[in-house]
């Protein structure tokens, strides 16, 4: 976003050390009362001389505990539709007013977090592109976003690590072991063809234009294709995979109470992967988007 609608001054500040890894972003958009309705936000930015003050809440915000700074959807104007009064601020986590509280998910890791602005002072020059123009700005970021969430690098992991565990361990849960054969073979098809549709898309995209449909649809079948997998993988351990502590995948070597070492680590991903149709505009919304924008409903 900063690089395609960002100020000579704001590229020149922050794309070097994005490119070195030296600072860290997280994403300000959900809140307790807008996640996939995002046009719905609350968090309010008021211009009072050379700074903006920010007052809201967002939730959901992944790893911003580690994060220098967080671009972040408020709310600047009352006065028209929703979408046009938003606007793309960048604020400094070490800002006076920012509060961090950890929110556990159901693998009981640290990936999300609450964060409070409480009359948080931002400069001026730090808004992106034009104010109320930042409704725009999101929908660009989210759709390179839903590209990105196809992850066909991970679930050819996912899969390879099945198949090795179907390989080595017997199952207890398993009875129709042809059927299961067929239901792997179904996701590695299922899995060669996203990536060539992936492939395809990334050939034929101009720079130049928005991601079109295609980046929902890379999302909603990238992200069913894991959770798939993920079920799985849970099915052949069977009573392997009832019991998880989540201090057993943070050690040197993951152990398991029950079962092979790596169940702790595969029940971990069927948990989290939960989240993944969700995240990013849940697949709901993806076909809402396909099914106005593609085929006219």
């Amino acid at each position: 976003v900063i690089y395609t609608f960002g100020s000579a001054a704001q590229k020149a500040r922050f794309l070097p050390p994005i490119l070195a890894s030296e600072e860290w972003w997280a994403q300000g958009y959900s809140e307790p009362g807008a996640g996939s309705d995002l046009a719905g936000l609350k968090t309010r930015a008021v211009r009072h001389g050379d700074h903006y003050v920010v007052t809201g809440q967002k939730i959901w915000t992944s790893y911003v505990q580690w994060a220098d700074w967080m671009f972040c959807l408020v709310r600047t104007s009352e006065e028209s539709r929703p979408q046009q009064g938003i606007s793309f601020l960048l604020i400094d986590m070490t800002s006076p007013g920012v509060t961090v509280r950890p929110i556990k998910t159901m693998d009981g890791c640290h990936h999300v977090n609450e964060v409070f602005l409480d009359e948080v002072r931002v400069p001026v020059e730090n808004i992106v592109g034009e104010e109320g123009k930042g409704w725009s700005y999101a929908k660009f970021l989210l759709s390179n976003e839903r590209i990105l969430s196809a992850e066909t690098g991970r679930s050819m992991r996912q899969l390879g690590h099945l198949k090795a565990l179907v390989a080595g361990t017997p199952s207890d849960s398993v009875v129709d072991r042809a059927g299961f054969d067929r239901r792997i073979v179904q996701m590695e098809l299922k899995l060669h063809a996203l990536r060539a549709f992936c492939l395809a898309y990334a050939r034929s995209m101009d720079p130049s234009q928005p991601p079109g449909v295609e980046a929902s649809i890379m999302k909603i079948r990238g992200s069913e294709l894991q959770q798939q997998i993920s079920e799985a993988t849970l099915d052949w351990l069977g009573s392997a995979a009832i019991a998880y502590d989540p201090a057993d995948v943070h050690g040197e070597q993951a152990t398991s109470p029950v079962g092979p070492a790596d169940a702790s680590g595969a029940i971990r991903e069927y948990l989290h992967g939960r989240a993944s149709t969700i995240y990013g505009g849940s697949n709901e919304i993806q076909r809402n988007i396909i099914s106005k924008a593609e085929l006219g409903l």
